[in-house]
């Protein structure tokens, strides 16, 4: 045999064993990626607003990439609660976390202020949509997310005050516990009432028990929880809102194939607009059902009664933004960024 030929000879057997290893590589990256398997963790009920976007996206991830990826869906703090949602996720006993910033606003001082701002008259799906935009637009490091991949975000409506007795002046509501989410603890102060700080799990029984006359909140819950036995009236005025935001365990997204990354990015915008139009019709719907079923009054205040409200809560929003600006953070310019959004999209 001649020296070329067992040249080509070695050749051909290098290139066959070669091949076959591409081959091998080929297919268990197809196995992979046939087989991507995602956990999605939520702390509330499956029946809320959040965990009814949780099961939309996990749906439709599903679709898009053709069934390679399935998502387990957690809700009502089966696999990780409030208190750990975040530190879960970076931990990796989720790979993905769906929280409210108001639960940790030392973690997010800066991006909590699009929720804890009063006196901003905005539905779900315009504060959604400025929300997301402002997580596209401002360095992840300003607003706490810098080892994290956001999924999506949405906000909820502002809260309003739902009450037992009628609250149409500063005057009916001073003494009054009222139940709040931590961003409006100071809020209520301000306007005379007792803030009392329950979760949302412990808010219906204390409604029941009498332990609180009331709560700040989205107007979904009337239906959703159904607090509407527990309260007769709505005030009309815009207090604080919640920010949520969905985030991946960073290596857990670096190590998704290209074209599954590309799918959830696609999916991060019309998140937050899916999640705010079904809060925001969701709401009328549990409006209606309150109205029908419980007698429930919307009481809207006066020009001059309203001016009241604002002028005692102007300047915590003021305080606010200069309690987040002193740590260096771009406070005004978020407040001021979030509004034209907010202007943009309506």
């Amino acid at each position: 045999m001649t020296s070329q030929k067992k040249r080509w000879l070695e050749t051909s057997r290098r290139l066959t064993r070669l091949s076959g290893v591409c081959a091998g590589v080929l297919l268990s990256t197809s196995a992979l990626a046939d087989n991507i398997n995602l956990s999605y963790a939520f702390f509330a009920p499956s029946q809320t607003f959040p965990a009814v976007q949780m099961e939309q996206w996990a749906k439709e991830l599903n679709e898009r990439t053709d069934g390679q990826v399935n998502v387990n869906t957690f809700p009502g703090g089966t696999l990780l609660t409030a208190a750990n949602m975040f530190d879960g996720v970076l931990n990796g006993v989720a790979d993905i976390g769906l929280s409210a910033t108001s639960y940790e606003p030392g973690r997010f001082p800066l991006l909590n202020l699009a929720g804890n701002l009063t006196g901003i008259d905005v539905n779900s799906q315009t504060a959604s949509q400025a929300v997301y935009e402002l997580i596209k637009e401002f360095p992840a490091e300003t607003l706490g997310l810098e080892e994290f991949k956001v999924i999506t975000a949405f906000t909820s409506e502002p809260g309003y005050l739902h009450t037992q007795e009628s609250v149409a002046s500063l005057e009916d509501l001073a003494g009054q516990e009222i139940r709040v989410p931590g961003d409006s603890t100071t809020v209520v102060q301000a306007l005379g009432g007792v803030p009392v700080g329950l979760t949302q799990s412990e808010t219906g029984e204390a409604l029941q028990a009498g332990i609180v006359s009331g709560y700040v909140g989205s107007r979904e819950t009337l239906m959703d929880l159904q607090y509407a036995r527990n309260v007769s009236y709505i005030t009309d005025y815009p207090l604080t809102n919640v920010v949520f935001v969905a985030v991946m365990n960073q290596q857990r997204w670096d190590a998704l194939p290209e074209d599954v990354q590309q799918e959830i990015d696609a999916l991060g915008a019309e998140m937050a607009s899916y999640a705010g139009k079904y809060l925001d019709e969701h709401i009328q719907e549990s409006l209606a059902w309150a109205t029908e079923n419980h007698d429930l009054e919307q009481l809207t205040l006066s020009e001059e009664e309203a001016e009241r409200w604002s002028t005692l809560l102007e300047p915590i929003n003021e305080q606010r933004l200069k309690e987040v600006a002193a740590q260096g953070l771009p406070a005004f310019e978020l407040r001021d960024r979030f509004i034209e959004l907010i202007e943009q999209n309506q």
